[in-house]
């Protein structure tokens, strides 16, 4: 099946399941803006308690803020927001639709790159076992051929943005040939800047003075607080303050579903450090995401580095964590090597020293800064995406079923267990809700007695959950229950007394933390 029916399958699933709906569907929705449903708020809750306990559990150097949406505005005129937050948009004349310049281009250079893999794949075929994939990729001559095609529309791109070169950016597009994925025309207007912070008033008077914005990240607000955090908390360099919370950006090209939104979710971690060993903790903390990330068993290749063309005019290293989403490799988390712009910008700004002692120096000096940013939206997505799987299962009567099933990691699935008894009588829903009693102080767990077992199975599949427990008349008789496995529907039998102990060893999010650590 073609990615893009999955992918519209898996928005279908995450609605008729009550993991995400359009906001304010009943008045036609809003673009680019969602809700999370019953269960998208679990998921949710428990990605962003994995990140938290992962930065602030495991790390005594970390603490968390939770700082204020609205900020004085003068913030955003020394982190560079109100200058320079913009993007290059551009407009075809057929179609009316509005684009990204360098997202077009970007997604060109892909294309070219999906064609050198192309012949890649069919070298390894053609070649086999012998085949050196390196040595090929450096000799063969159509490969050469449109890898310089790569470079040169990168090079010039990067150094467009560098000098803020628009009539260059729209000449890339036009010398590119690239084409409006609706009305496959090249009729392009000009390239202009957009800045995508939202405007609002605070106080009960309309005017000028009292403009502010809604942030339009959250790492403002850990950097404004670097030094009540640092004196009250008695923290000593290196250490990080972390911090969950919303953000909006003004979006002109929000798409793909939960990828790009306006209002989304972010999890940050600033890592104050001595000037002079920013290149080492870059390093180090590239290797303590990239294991975070893999520790939920999503794929082995579906990260990986993609480090960063073009810096943002405070960073002075940079690199992405890239997911292979339904439409490709895209940025999950970003890694910054931040140097002292954020804080030496809102020393100046502000008129406050916001410097740290040193006690082993001797000497005050503003701090470097590692960031780690990851959307929690796009972490949602990724989970969400992998997770969901369609396939046909063979019956003991030679009969094909089939299922959908949500292959969520059990410590983040929304629901933990469910608690079925057979038959709505002979004693057994008395049993199952005693049981039930037993285990909600623990995990997330549902009753559901409607409906035939398979029905019932079926159900818990769509909304992953890792296992249900029947009660039956054997129950009764031994105080044993059956328990079956999502992934493999695999059954067994098991005791009343141990299901807390079994459970828990599969769901809880200790088990991944104690991998991390």
């Amino acid at each position: 099946m073609a990615t893009e029916d999955v992918f519209k399958k898996l928005i279908s699933h995450s609605k008729e399941y009550g993991f995400i709906f359009p906001s304010s569907e009943i008045y036609d929705g809003l673009s680019a803006v969602y809700d999370y449903g019953q269960y998208g708020v679990e998921l949710k809750n428990n990605i962003k308690k994995y990140w938290w306990d992962a930065m602030v559990l495991l790390n005594e150097n970390i603490v968390g803020i939770d700082s204020a949406i609205f900020m004085h505005p003068e913030i955003w005129k020394a982190s560079g927001h109100v200058g320079a937050f913009n993007d290059p948009l551009i407009d075809n004349k057929d179609s009316k639709k509005r684009y990204r310049a360098d997202v077009l281009i970007e997604e060109h250079i892909a294309k070219l790159e999906d064609k050198i893999q192309k012949e890649v794949d069919k070298a390894a075929k053609r070649f086999g076992e012998s085949f050196d994939e390196q040595q090929f990729r450096t000799t063969n001559g159509r490969v050469l051929e449109i890898q310089a095609q790569i470079d040169t529309v990168k090079n010039r791109m990067v150094q467009a943005l560098t000098n803020d070169d628009l009539d260059e950016i729209k000449q890339i597009i036009i010398d590119a040939e690239i084409v409006c994925p609706i009305s496959g025309t090249r009729n392009w207007t000009d390239v202009r800047q957009f800045n995508l912070m939202f405007e609002t008033k605070i106080g009960s008077v309309s005017d000028e003075a009292n403009v502010i914005y809604l942030r339009p990240e959250t790492a403002q607000g850990i950097f404004v607080n670097f030094l009540n955090v640092q004196k009250s908390g008695r923290m000593k360099i290196p250490f990080g303050i972390a911090q969950i919370g919303k953000a909006f950006r003004n979006e002109i090209v929000a798409r793909q579903f939960i990828f790009r939104m306006r209002e989304f979710e972010q999890m940050e971690m600033q890592f104050f450090i001595a000037p002079g060993t920013e290149m080492e903790w870059f390093k180090k903390w590239k290797e303590t995401r990239m294991k975070w990330h893999k520790t939920l068993g999503l794929g082995e290749n579906k990260h990986r580095f993609h480090d960063h063309d073009k810096l943002a005019h405070y960073a002075n290293a940079a690199t992405d964590i890239e997911f292979n989403f339904p439409f490709g490799f895209k940025e999950l988390e970003g890694i910054h090597s931040r140097t002292d712009f954020d804080l030496g910008n809102h020393q100046k700004f502000s008129g406050k020293k916001l410097q740290y002692f040193d006690t082993e120096l001797n000497k005050n000096y503003v701090p470097y800064v590692i960031e780690t940013s990851i959307g929690v939206d796009r972490m949602f997505l990724a989970v969400l995406s992998t997770a969901f799987c369609e396939e046909k299962i063979t019956k003991e009567d030679g009969s094909v079923d089939e299922r959908v099933v949500l292959r969520i990691p059990a410590p983040l699935a929304p629901v933990k267990l469910a608690i079925f008894p057979l038959i709505k009588k002979d004693g057994l829903p008395e049993k199952a809700r005693e049981i039930q009693k037993m285990l909600m102080f623990d995990f997330n767990c549902q009753y559901e007695e409607k409906d035939t077992i398979g029905k019932r199975y079926r159900r818990q599949d769509a909304i992953g959950t890792p296992f249900c427990i029947t009660i039956d008349h054997q129950t009764i008789q031994d105080d044993t229950v059956t328990i079956r496995h999502r992934d493999t529907m695999a059954q067994e039998r098991i005791a009343i007394s141990k299901l807390r102990e079994f459970i828990g060893d599969k769901v809880n999010i200790r088990t991944l933390l104690q991998q991390l650590a």
